[in-house]
């Protein structure tokens, strides 16, 4: 298995720190750097997924060329970014990207395509998902009879907090609300179907998106197993929770363990870090068409 990359560091430059990301200042530009860390129910986890960090990287660079939208990224490729002489290229390669710089939206845009997780949670409560009224009668894992959009507020720790569109109109005005919305569901329809042509369902996925001289970037991450649940099309049985190519695997295997959450997690046994490996690669593969280029 290949060897996991849990910190980098590059000599001369700032880095700031994301749950999964290495984000490094270069003025006008940043490099992201994905990592093998992943987190789950808002604690990073002491055990890394090798190659995880690779997968998102070259995920999110294939849907940006494929879905063609206004976008940060310039390049993927290490030889084109400015690097520092002292660099160690090798503990960067495959995993990071070089984007431009964008005053970033501060709302989290979730188009939900069918009915799962926080939303299936809240509509056995009260019919509805973030203040939407969504028809009666519908059971766990229901596709909806159309895509919703439910807008979060960005937390940079602990849980991303569902709102109300009224209320992401406060935070970032209506016009730049409703060009969000419509970008993110025509984006989601647009990735949905060609997802499940290759057997795998999206069933929801979260956009950001970052201002540049007056222009909306769709920026970060985009259809990948940590922004997006996916599901196997050819299992997929609505009444029940489905199986998933994203970490859902290492969040049942934590809930089972009796861990209370609020203390560190345990480490991850080997099986289940080579299980949650075998999906993200998996995925990557089904998508792209594309064999995973780093062992």
């Amino acid at each position: 298995m290949a060897k996991a990359v849990l910190e980098t560091s590059i000599p001369g430059l700032k880095k700031r720190k994301g749950k999964v990301r290495d984000i490094y200042d270069l003025g006008d530009h940043l490099l992201l750097v994905s990592t093998d860390r992943i987190s789950a129910f808002d604690w990073v986890l002491p055990t890394p997924i090798p190659s995880k960090g690779q997968v998102l990287n070259q995920l999110s660079a294939f849907w940006f060329k494929l879905l063609g939208e206004p976008n940060h990224l310039v390049t993927i490729n290490l030889d084109e970014m400015p690097l520092p002489e002292y660099t160690d290229r090798e503990m960067l390669v495959g995993r990071t990207c070089y984007v431009r710089k964008t005053k970033v939206i501060p709302i989290e845009c979730v188009v939900r395509g069918y009915i799962s997780g926080s939303a299936w949670k809240e509509y056995q409560q009260r019919g509805t998902v973030c203040g939407i009224q969504l028809p009666p009668g519908l059971k766990e894992s229901d596709e909806l009879p159309e895509p919703i959009f439910t807008p979060a507020t960005k937390a940079e720790t602990g849980h991303d907090e569902n709102i109300t569109f009224e209320q992401m109109i406060e935070i970032v005005g209506e016009q730049i609300a409703v060009e969000l919305r419509e970008r993110s569901l025509r984006i989601y329809k647009r990735g949905a179907a060609y997802a499940k042509e290759r057997g795998i369902i999206i069933a929801d996925t979260k956009f950001e998106f970052g201002q540049e001289n007056g222009q909306i970037l769709l920026i970060d991450e985009v259809f990948t197993p940590d922004s997006s649940r996916f599901w196997p099309a050819d299992s997929y049985t609505p009444g029940r929770g489905q199986p998933s190519f994203d970490k859902q695997f290492v969040r049942d295997w934590l809930e089972s363990t009796g861990w209370d959450k609020n203390s560190p997690p345990p480490e991850l046994p080997d099986d289940v870090v080579q299980k949650t490996r075998e999906k993200y690669i998996e995925a990557f593969e089904r998508l792209t068409g594309q064999k995973f280029p780093f062992s």
